[in-house]
């Protein structure tokens, strides 16, 4: 399947659609991806104004370097003027919220090929990032990974999702279905974004800050913040330490010089070394090098 490639996003802040003070400093905030939202923050009431600013919107948030991505409500009837608004040159992606299976993935995806079309722009580029929000999607998470078009990240709902389940938001009842949705974005190839915990508290960046950190060693790849005073912790969480990449470096030096006397492992400062060990290695200076690419733009 043809999908746009998964993005090089530590940090994604979200900004309210309807609201210029907060639009007109998010270029300033340092965030690797601006997510224009068009659900929860604006009230029904302002959701034709929020679409109707959009163009502008999206112009102003990217003057920074950001990459732009919209966040669209879930009611098909919100969805497809949304998705009008949306979906222009600038555009990487949507927040597809409370995504449930492929075939609601495949009627958007219509209509984005449409738009897309119609405007001149590349059929395809735009990607989805499926927002779980429901248990009934977590029988499903294999299956929009591995077969949903233009899938290029997954993340939970955390606040969504805890009320559909009755539970109370936090580090210890967000963690597994959170884990659930990463697991299945890893087994494709797909970005896995979010923090393992709730994103609502922004009283605390430490904090913050450590269970992002947390989210990286189990293989999530960026995180979502409301407050722009997030979006540090968030860069610095998600970059590969300086130490981490100078260790890396020198663990595939020496690969490459076990492999010119014809040996597969070897040992390093007292550590017997193989194969996933430096497959590992090659990775993170993989996305060290994406997010450096990224930072030069």
């Amino acid at each position: 399947m043809n999908r746009p490639v998964p993005p090089v996003w530590r940090s994604i802040l979200y900004v309210p659609g309807n609201v210029p003070k907060f639009i007109d400093k998010a270029h300033e905030r340092g965030a690797d991806c601006v997510l224009v939202d068009l659900e929860d923050s604006v009230q029904p009431a302002q959701k034709p104004e929020a679409r109707a600013m959009l163009p502008d919107t999206m112009k102003k948030v990217a003057r920074g370097g950001a990459d732009v991505a919209v966040r669209i409500n879930r009611p098909l009837r919100l969805a497809i003027p949304d998705i009008e608004a949306a979906v222009r040159p600038g555009l990487s992606a949507l927040f597809v919220t409370k995504t449930e299976g492929v075939q609601h993935l495949r009627l958007l995806d219509e209509v984005v090929s449409e738009l897309e079309r119609e405007r001149g722009m590349k059929v395809g580029g735009v990607g989805f990032a499926a927002m779980i929000e429901h248990p009934r999607a977590l029988t499903e998470l294999n299956d929009i990974a591995e077969r949903g078009p233009r899938v290029i990240a997954m993340m939970l709902g955390g606040e969504d999702f805890a009320l559909e389940t009755g539970s109370v938001p936090g580090d210890e009842t967000l963690e597994l279905p959170k884990r659930m949705v990463a697991f299945a974005a890893q087994a494709h190839g797909v970005s896995a974004f979010g923090i393992l915990g709730t994103v609502a508290d922004y009283s605390d960046p430490a904090a913050y800050r450590k269970s992002a950190e947390r989210a990286r060693r189990f293989g999530f790849t960026g995180g979502t913040c409301i407050h722009p005073g997030l979006v540090g912790a968030l860069n610095e969480a998600f970059t590969p330490t300086a130490d981490d990449v100078a260790y890396a470096r020198k663990l595939i030096a020496a690969d490459e010089k076990a492999a010119a006397e014809g040996r597969g492992s070897f040992s390093v400062d007292g550590k017997m070394i193989d194969i996933p060990v430096i497959d590992r290695a090659r990775r993170l200076i993989q996305r060290y090098e994406a997010i450096e690419r990224r930072l030069e733009r």
